[in-house]
Protein backbone atom coordinates (compact mmCIF):
# COMPACT_ATOMS: atom_id res chain seq x y z
CA UNK A 1 0.00 0.00 0.00
CA UNK A 2 2.83 2.65 0.78
CA UNK A 3 4.62 2.00 -2.66
CA UNK A 4 0.68 2.08 -4.86
CA UNK A 5 -0.05 5.01 -2.76
CA UNK A 6 3.48 7.03 -3.56
CA UNK A 7 3.01 6.30 -6.68
CA UNK A 8 -0.11 8.20 -7.23
CA UNK A 9 1.10 10.65 -5.69
CA UNK A 10 4.17 11.44 -7.73
CA UNK A 11 2.24 10.77 -10.82
CA UNK A 12 -0.59 12.63 -10.02
CA UNK A 13 1.36 15.42 -8.65
CA UNK A 14 3.75 16.22 -12.02
CA UNK A 15 0.59 15.78 -14.34
CA UNK A 16 -1.43 18.62 -11.91
CA UNK A 17 1.68 20.26 -11.79
CA UNK A 18 1.80 20.75 -15.48
CA UNK A 19 -2.00 21.42 -15.59
CA UNK A 20 -1.14 24.28 -13.28
CA UNK A 21 1.40 25.75 -15.95
CA UNK A 22 -0.66 25.37 -19.17
CA UNK A 23 -3.40 27.38 -17.45
CA UNK A 24 -1.18 30.00 -16.43
CA UNK A 25 0.67 30.22 -19.07
CA UNK A 26 -2.72 30.91 -21.42
CA UNK A 27 -3.43 33.37 -18.54
CA UNK A 28 -0.32 35.35 -18.86
CA UNK A 29 -0.82 35.26 -22.55
CA UNK A 30 -4.28 37.01 -22.40
CA UNK A 31 -6.12 33.06 -23.48
CA UNK A 32 -7.63 32.46 -19.91
CA UNK A 33 -11.50 31.89 -19.19
CA UNK A 34 -13.51 31.22 -16.58
CA UNK A 35 -13.53 27.32 -17.06
CA UNK A 36 -9.92 27.51 -17.08
CA UNK A 37 -9.58 29.51 -13.91
CA UNK A 38 -12.13 26.41 -11.90
CA UNK A 39 -10.04 23.52 -13.85
CA UNK A 40 -7.27 25.42 -12.16
CA UNK A 41 -8.60 25.43 -9.15
CA UNK A 42 -9.24 21.83 -9.57
CA UNK A 43 -5.87 21.15 -9.86
CA UNK A 44 -4.35 22.86 -7.39
CA UNK A 45 -7.25 20.72 -5.01
CA UNK A 46 -6.26 17.37 -5.95
CA UNK A 47 -2.59 18.80 -5.88
CA UNK A 48 -3.21 19.15 -2.05
CA UNK A 49 -4.91 16.20 -1.62
CA UNK A 50 -1.64 14.74 -2.90
CA UNK A 51 1.16 16.43 -1.15
CA UNK A 52 -0.57 16.33 2.25
CA UNK A 53 -3.27 13.83 2.47
CA UNK A 54 -1.94 10.90 0.61
CA UNK A 55 1.59 10.89 2.40
CA UNK A 56 -0.29 10.83 6.02
CA UNK A 57 -2.45 7.27 5.18
CA UNK A 58 0.94 5.66 3.60
CA UNK A 59 2.89 6.99 6.69
CA UNK A 60 0.31 4.93 8.42
CA UNK A 61 0.28 1.94 6.53
CA UNK A 62 3.84 1.60 6.44
CA UNK A 63 4.11 2.36 10.38
CA UNK A 64 1.36 0.14 11.19
CA UNK A 65 0.42 2.64 14.18
CA UNK A 66 -0.60 6.29 14.32
CA UNK A 67 2.61 8.29 14.96
CA UNK A 68 1.53 11.84 13.77
CA UNK A 69 0.30 13.21 16.83
CA UNK A 70 -2.90 14.84 18.15
CA UNK A 71 -3.08 17.71 16.08
CA UNK A 72 -2.65 15.67 12.45
CA UNK A 73 -5.18 13.09 13.13
CA UNK A 74 -8.15 16.07 14.19
CA UNK A 75 -7.46 17.46 11.08
CA UNK A 76 -6.21 14.66 8.73
CA UNK A 77 -10.14 13.32 7.71
CA UNK A 78 -11.48 16.72 7.93
CA UNK A 79 -9.00 18.97 5.62
CA UNK A 80 -9.12 15.97 3.47
CA UNK A 81 -13.47 15.34 3.13
CA UNK A 82 -13.00 19.47 2.53
CA UNK A 83 -10.73 18.85 -0.66
CA UNK A 84 -13.11 16.36 -1.54
CA UNK A 85 -16.53 18.09 -0.90
CA UNK A 86 -14.68 21.02 -2.88
CA UNK A 87 -13.91 19.02 -6.11
CA UNK A 88 -17.38 18.39 -6.43
CA UNK A 89 -18.95 22.06 -5.89
CA UNK A 90 -16.18 23.26 -8.19
CA UNK A 91 -17.54 21.31 -10.77
CA UNK A 92 -20.86 21.72 -10.67
CA UNK A 93 -20.19 25.65 -11.05
CA UNK A 94 -18.35 25.14 -13.96
CA UNK A 95 -21.91 24.75 -15.54
CA UNK A 96 -21.87 28.43 -14.73
CA UNK A 97 -19.03 28.81 -17.00
CA UNK A 98 -19.59 27.27 -19.44
CA UNK A 99 -20.80 30.10 -21.79
CA UNK A 100 -17.84 31.29 -22.11
CA UNK A 101 -16.46 28.64 -23.90
CA UNK A 102 -16.53 30.37 -27.62
CA UNK A 103 -14.07 29.65 -30.77
CA UNK A 104 -12.33 32.77 -30.29
CA UNK A 105 -13.06 34.65 -27.09
CA UNK A 106 -12.20 38.25 -27.36
CA UNK A 107 -9.63 39.37 -24.93
CA UNK A 108 -11.04 40.32 -21.74
CA UNK A 109 -14.96 40.44 -22.56
CA UNK A 110 -15.70 37.18 -21.41
CA UNK A 111 -13.90 36.29 -18.31
CA UNK A 112 -15.05 37.99 -15.29
CA UNK A 113 -13.12 36.75 -12.40
CA UNK A 114 -14.79 38.62 -9.79
CA UNK A 115 -17.71 36.67 -9.48
CA UNK A 116 -15.18 33.25 -9.68
CA UNK A 117 -13.28 34.37 -6.67
CA UNK A 118 -16.56 34.85 -4.74
CA UNK A 119 -17.85 31.24 -6.21
CA UNK A 120 -14.29 29.67 -4.86
CA UNK A 121 -14.96 31.51 -1.40
CA UNK A 122 -17.64 30.52 -0.86
CA UNK A 123 -17.10 26.74 -1.67
CA UNK A 124 -14.58 26.52 0.05
CA UNK A 125 -16.04 28.29 3.28
CA UNK A 126 -19.20 25.69 2.69
CA UNK A 127 -16.48 22.45 2.19
CA UNK A 128 -15.08 23.27 5.70
CA UNK A 129 -17.96 23.62 7.69
CA UNK A 130 -19.41 20.42 6.74
CA UNK A 131 -17.17 18.03 7.87
CA UNK A 132 -16.29 20.23 11.23
CA UNK A 133 -17.74 16.64 13.39
CA UNK A 134 -14.53 14.85 11.84
CA UNK A 135 -12.22 17.19 13.41
CA UNK A 136 -14.44 17.26 16.67
CA UNK A 137 -15.26 13.72 17.56
CA UNK A 138 -11.33 12.46 16.42
CA UNK A 139 -8.92 11.38 19.37
CA UNK A 140 -5.79 9.04 19.42
CA UNK A 141 -6.52 5.90 21.31
CA UNK A 142 -3.92 3.18 22.87
CA UNK A 143 -5.00 -0.05 21.25
CA UNK A 144 -2.66 -2.42 23.03
CA UNK A 145 1.09 -1.25 22.11
CA UNK A 146 -0.66 0.63 19.30
CA UNK A 147 -1.85 4.01 18.82
CA UNK A 148 -4.51 4.43 16.34
CA UNK A 149 -6.80 7.68 15.34
CA UNK A 150 -10.66 7.15 15.76
CA UNK A 151 -13.29 9.22 15.24
CA UNK A 152 -15.50 8.53 18.55
CA UNK A 153 -19.18 10.14 18.92
CA UNK A 154 -20.44 10.76 22.28
CA UNK A 155 -23.96 9.68 23.16
CA UNK A 156 -25.63 12.55 23.27
CA UNK A 157 -25.20 13.75 20.20
CA UNK A 158 -26.15 10.34 18.55
CA UNK A 159 -29.31 10.89 17.12
CA UNK A 160 -28.10 14.44 15.53
CA UNK A 161 -25.54 12.81 14.01
CA UNK A 162 -26.81 10.22 12.65
CA UNK A 163 -29.62 12.55 10.95
CA UNK A 164 -26.21 14.55 9.88
CA UNK A 165 -24.71 12.10 8.09
CA UNK A 166 -27.57 11.04 6.20
CA UNK A 167 -27.90 14.56 5.05
CA UNK A 168 -24.02 15.57 4.59
CA UNK A 169 -23.49 12.85 1.90
CA UNK A 170 -26.46 13.78 -0.35
CA UNK A 171 -25.84 17.75 -0.03
CA UNK A 172 -22.20 17.02 -0.23
CA UNK A 173 -21.48 14.68 -2.92
CA UNK A 174 -24.76 12.89 -4.80
CA UNK A 175 -27.29 16.22 -5.45
CA UNK A 176 -23.91 18.46 -6.98
CA UNK A 177 -22.79 15.28 -8.96
CA UNK A 178 -26.52 14.11 -9.98
CA UNK A 179 -26.99 18.28 -11.03
CA UNK A 180 -23.64 18.37 -12.87
CA UNK A 181 -23.64 15.11 -14.79
CA UNK A 182 -27.35 15.82 -15.89
CA UNK A 183 -26.57 19.59 -17.14
CA UNK A 184 -23.68 18.20 -19.07
CA UNK A 185 -25.70 15.14 -21.06
CA UNK A 186 -28.50 18.23 -21.89
CA UNK A 187 -25.75 20.76 -22.97
CA UNK A 188 -23.73 18.16 -24.95
CA UNK A 189 -27.11 16.25 -26.74
CA UNK A 190 -28.15 19.98 -27.92
CA UNK A 191 -24.93 20.83 -28.56
CA UNK A 192 -24.55 17.86 -30.78
CA UNK A 193 -28.20 17.57 -32.86
CA UNK A 194 -29.02 21.59 -32.47
CA UNK A 195 -25.97 23.74 -32.14
CA UNK A 196 -24.58 25.54 -35.98
CA UNK A 197 -21.56 25.26 -35.29
CA UNK A 198 -20.77 22.27 -32.18
CA UNK A 199 -17.60 21.29 -32.31
CA UNK A 200 -15.44 23.40 -29.91
CA UNK A 201 -18.60 23.46 -27.27
CA UNK A 202 -19.33 19.44 -27.26
CA UNK A 203 -15.76 19.34 -26.90
CA UNK A 204 -15.01 21.13 -23.61
CA UNK A 205 -18.60 19.97 -22.02
CA UNK A 206 -17.76 16.04 -23.15
CA UNK A 207 -14.15 17.24 -20.99
CA UNK A 208 -16.22 18.54 -18.13
CA UNK A 209 -18.68 15.51 -18.48
CA UNK A 210 -16.12 13.01 -18.20
CA UNK A 211 -14.30 14.75 -15.44
CA UNK A 212 -17.91 14.69 -13.47
CA UNK A 213 -18.54 11.08 -14.45
CA UNK A 214 -14.82 9.98 -13.35
CA UNK A 215 -15.00 12.00 -10.38
CA UNK A 216 -18.66 10.01 -9.09
CA UNK A 217 -17.50 6.58 -10.11
CA UNK A 218 -14.15 6.97 -8.01
CA UNK A 219 -15.62 8.39 -4.85
CA UNK A 220 -18.57 6.57 -4.63
CA UNK A 221 -16.95 3.76 -2.87
CA UNK A 222 -15.17 6.70 -0.52
CA UNK A 223 -18.47 7.95 0.44
CA UNK A 224 -20.14 4.70 0.97
CA UNK A 225 -18.15 3.48 3.25
CA UNK A 226 -17.75 6.44 4.86
CA UNK A 227 -21.55 6.70 5.46
CA UNK A 228 -21.59 3.07 6.49
CA UNK A 229 -19.71 3.12 9.15
CA UNK A 230 -20.81 6.70 10.34
CA UNK A 231 -24.24 5.40 10.58
CA UNK A 232 -23.43 2.41 12.99
CA UNK A 233 -24.48 -0.58 10.76
CA UNK A 234 -21.65 -3.93 10.38
CA UNK A 235 -18.30 -2.31 9.69
CA UNK A 236 -17.43 -3.12 5.87
CA UNK A 237 -14.58 -5.78 4.57
CA UNK A 238 -11.53 -4.02 5.11
CA UNK A 239 -10.60 -4.84 1.42
CA UNK A 240 -13.14 -2.45 0.66
CA UNK A 241 -12.38 0.61 2.71
CA UNK A 242 -8.78 0.15 1.02
CA UNK A 243 -10.01 0.40 -2.32
CA UNK A 244 -12.20 3.23 -1.25
CA UNK A 245 -9.08 5.14 -0.20
CA UNK A 246 -6.89 4.29 -3.13
CA UNK A 247 -9.51 4.96 -5.52
CA UNK A 248 -10.20 8.46 -3.89
CA UNK A 249 -6.24 9.53 -4.30
CA UNK A 250 -6.36 7.87 -7.95
CA UNK A 251 -9.03 9.92 -8.70
CA UNK A 252 -6.59 13.47 -8.53
CA UNK A 253 -4.54 11.57 -10.69
CA UNK A 254 -6.88 10.51 -13.29
CA UNK A 255 -7.91 14.20 -13.60
CA UNK A 256 -4.76 15.43 -15.44
CA UNK A 257 -4.81 12.74 -17.53
CA UNK A 258 -8.58 13.72 -18.99
CA UNK A 259 -7.42 16.81 -19.54
CA UNK A 260 -4.20 16.41 -21.86
CA UNK A 261 -5.47 13.89 -23.63
CA UNK A 262 -9.08 15.54 -24.21
CA UNK A 263 -8.96 19.53 -23.77
CA UNK A 264 -7.29 20.72 -26.96
CA UNK A 265 -5.67 23.91 -24.99
CA UNK A 266 -3.99 21.65 -22.49
CA UNK A 267 -2.99 19.68 -24.86
CA UNK A 268 -1.53 22.36 -27.16
CA UNK A 269 0.03 24.00 -24.07
CA UNK A 270 1.92 20.59 -23.62
CA UNK A 271 2.99 20.65 -26.56
CA UNK A 272 4.46 24.06 -26.19
CA UNK A 273 5.81 23.39 -22.85
CA UNK A 274 7.55 20.35 -23.97
CA UNK A 275 8.86 22.24 -27.15
CA UNK A 276 10.22 25.33 -24.74
CA UNK A 277 12.10 22.43 -22.82
CA UNK A 278 13.59 20.55 -25.68
CA UNK A 279 15.11 23.98 -27.35
CA UNK A 280 16.52 25.27 -23.74
CA UNK A 281 17.96 21.36 -23.08
CA UNK A 282 20.14 22.32 -26.71
CA UNK A 283 21.19 25.48 -26.15
CA UNK A 284 24.55 24.62 -25.75
CA UNK A 285 24.57 22.99 -29.00
CA UNK A 286 25.90 26.26 -31.79
CA UNK A 287 24.50 24.98 -34.71
CA UNK A 288 20.68 24.27 -32.92
CA UNK A 289 18.52 27.31 -33.41
CA UNK A 290 15.27 26.80 -32.09
CA UNK A 291 12.71 28.62 -33.85
CA UNK A 292 10.60 30.84 -31.23
CA UNK A 293 6.66 30.20 -31.79
CA UNK A 294 3.04 31.19 -29.64
CA UNK A 295 1.21 28.62 -31.82
CA UNK A 296 1.52 24.39 -32.46
CA UNK A 297 4.09 21.93 -33.89
CA UNK A 298 2.73 22.57 -37.35
CA UNK A 299 3.73 26.39 -36.81
CA UNK A 300 7.00 25.53 -35.92
CA UNK A 301 7.27 23.20 -39.22
CA UNK A 302 6.51 25.64 -41.63
CA UNK A 303 8.86 28.27 -39.86
CA UNK A 304 11.83 25.74 -40.61
CA UNK A 305 10.62 24.97 -43.65
CA UNK A 306 10.39 29.42 -45.18
CA UNK A 307 13.63 29.91 -43.24
CA UNK A 308 15.49 27.02 -45.57
CA UNK A 309 13.38 27.91 -48.61
CA UNK A 310 14.51 31.45 -47.99
CA UNK A 311 18.21 30.47 -46.94
CA UNK A 312 19.19 28.15 -50.50
CA UNK A 313 17.35 30.79 -52.86
CA UNK A 314 19.64 33.61 -51.38
CA UNK A 315 22.73 30.58 -52.15
CA UNK A 316 24.64 31.24 -55.92
CA UNK A 317 26.64 28.72 -57.59
CA UNK A 318 30.06 29.76 -58.11
CA UNK A 319 30.93 28.30 -61.20
CA UNK A 320 27.87 30.46 -62.50
CA UNK A 321 29.13 33.37 -60.72
CA UNK A 322 32.90 32.88 -61.88
CA UNK A 323 31.30 32.79 -65.71
CA UNK A 324 29.32 35.56 -65.66
CA UNK A 325 31.98 37.92 -64.05
CA UNK A 326 34.69 36.74 -66.69
CA UNK A 327 32.35 37.68 -69.36
CA UNK A 328 30.84 40.27 -67.77
CA UNK A 329 31.72 44.13 -69.82
CA UNK A 330 34.00 42.97 -71.92
CA UNK A 331 34.97 43.69 -75.98
CA UNK A 332 35.01 41.13 -78.35
CA UNK A 333 37.97 41.54 -80.77
CA UNK A 334 37.32 42.28 -84.65
CA UNK A 335 39.87 39.28 -85.64
CA UNK A 336 38.31 37.15 -83.00
CA UNK A 337 34.80 37.81 -83.67
CA UNK A 338 33.19 34.80 -85.32
CA UNK A 339 30.44 36.46 -87.06
CA UNK A 340 32.11 39.51 -88.56
CA UNK A 341 29.71 39.50 -91.63
CA UNK A 342 26.97 41.02 -88.93
CA UNK A 343 29.80 43.38 -88.06
CA UNK A 344 29.88 44.40 -91.33
CA UNK A 345 26.31 44.97 -92.16
CA UNK A 346 26.10 47.41 -88.89
CA UNK A 347 29.11 49.23 -89.70
CA UNK A 348 27.30 50.13 -93.62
Amino acid sequence: MPVILIGICVSGAVGNLLVLLIFIRDFRSGKGSEVKALLASLASTDLVILLLCAPVRAVTYYKQTWTLGTFVCSTTDWFQHSCVVAKTLILAVTTRAKHTLAPSPPRGALYTPTWIHGALAFIWIVSMLFPIPQMLFASVLQHGRDTICVSEMPVCASDFMSLFYKIYPTAAFVVPLIFTLAYYTKTLHTAVNHAPSPQHQSKVTLVLLCLSGALGLMLLPEWGTFTWIRLGYNKPPVGLIIFAQVLLYACSSVSPVILMTMYDDVRHGLVTIWFIATCRASKHLPSNKCPTTEGNGADVGANAVANAVSAETEKTFPDVEHFWTGRRNTDVEVEQDPIPWEREEKML
